[in-house]
């Protein structure tokens, strides 16, 4: 039965992760429903904020196909929400279609959910199996988890490097390090992000556009880093295409040049580097509906991260390069560390080739 249960709980991850890019801030979710006889009667999954939940959708699948559901199974990879919000509980509809179990993969640790819809299910004699797959559903949904335990948005670093860890000659030359095919990646994460993060170094250097090029991909939120105002009006990145534009500065920064697309955001001093508060600047982006940050910089602007623990994923494209000059940029800049059992820690969650480079995505464990 537990290899039945893992089955639909894998193909209910896969579904979910269709919504990648369009449900923020609410959680990726799939489900699969069956018939009294085991067989498929549906699949659905969240595909867009403020549209029909997984659940919904796998029940008008069935109910287009006329097919009865009554007494028969949902498998779905987080706890149905018993709450009104842009929809009406999940957990009614379940009841309500004589559904006779739930199959569930992670508790959802919404405060007004945490529990209550397995509870309600339960109370109405619906058979209720959780935890199945249930790491992989907590992975599915890693920036929501942290949204809601921590109020704060899921932070990660994107980097491309050569084998020792070079992100660029000491010229600036980078283009390119990596493969057509590693850089079509980065066009997915980009998607599945809410905000892509620079620096001014980079804006200065290369003129990013900082767009997602990826079929039927949505754009991210751009946040540029620029503490002076030193970057052009006219670089890429501030064009005015539809999609929003933060530009973080010191307090007292002239910011007059810029268009009235761009939004400010005055940040105070960092007491202790003198530099731009990056904590102040995240619980700001928060603030304004911005749940997870993927940050495309400089060595100088990622040490800077990493270093106020803020930082919760890091992928790093390798390729087989080697630039063996100490004068090149290195992906992370500053650290002065003297004792190696000081270094920054990460667990390697994946490897993936994307020939003729690797991904190596790691999660920090620990961080200066």
């Amino acid at each position: 039965m537990q290899k039945t249960y893992e089955k639909y709980m894998k193909k209910c991850i896969s579904l979910a992760r269709k919504g990648e890019g369009r449900v923020s801030p609410n959680p990726l979710v799939g489900a699969v429903l069956l018939d009294k006889n085991g067989k498929i009667a549906g699949t659905g999954w969240h595909q867009k904020y403020g549209e029909a939940h997984a659940e919904v959708n796998a029940v008008k699948m069935a109910e287009k196909n006329n097919i009865d559901i009554k007494g028969g199974t949902i498998f779905v990879s987080l706890e149905p929400c018993s709450h009104y919000g842009k929809t009406p509980p999940c957990v009614d509809l379940i009841i309500a279609k004589g559904i006779k179990k739930a199959v569930i993969g992670c508790v959802d640790p919404n405060p007004i959910v945490a529990g209550r819809g397995i509870q309600k299910l339960k109370e109405t004699g619906i058979e209720v199996v959780t935890g199945v797959l249930e790491d992989e559903c907590k992975k599915l949904n890693e920036i929501f988890i942290k949204n809601q335990l921590e109020q704060k948005p899921f932070i990660a670093i994107k980097t491309a490097v050569t084998l020792d860890g070079k992100i660029a000659s000491k010229t600036g030359s980078s283009k390119w390090i990596t493969s057509s095919k590693a850089r079509e990646y980065v066009q997915k994460l980009r998607n599945k992000y809410d905000a892509i993060l620079t620096g001014s170094g980079t804006v200065l250097a290369d003129d990013p556009s900082l767009t997602s090029r990826m079929k039927n991909g949505r754009n991210p939120i751009r946040v540029v880093i620029d503490s002076k105002a030193l970057t052009s009006p006219d670089s890429k990145v501030f064009y005015n295409d539809g999609t929003k534009v933060f530009l973080a500065v010191f307090e007292a920064t002239d910011t007059s040049k810029y268009p009235q697309n761009i939004e400010i955001i005055k940040c105070p001093k960092n007491p202790e580097s003198k530099k731009l508060d990056l904590n102040f600047l995240t619980q700001k982006l928060y603030e304004k509906g911005i749940r997870s940050i993927l940050i495309e910089a400089g060595g100088v602007l990622n040490a800077a991260f990493i270093k106020a623990g803020l930082c919760d994923r890091l992928y790093q494209f390798s390729a087989p390069k080697i630039l063996g000059d100490k004068d090149a940029k290195n992906f992370v800049e500053g650290f002065n560390i003297a004792d190696i059992n000081d270094c920054v820690q990460l667990k390697i969650e994946r490897v993936k080739i994307l020939e003729p480079d690797v991904l190596i995505e790691s999660v920090f464990v620990k961080n200066l």
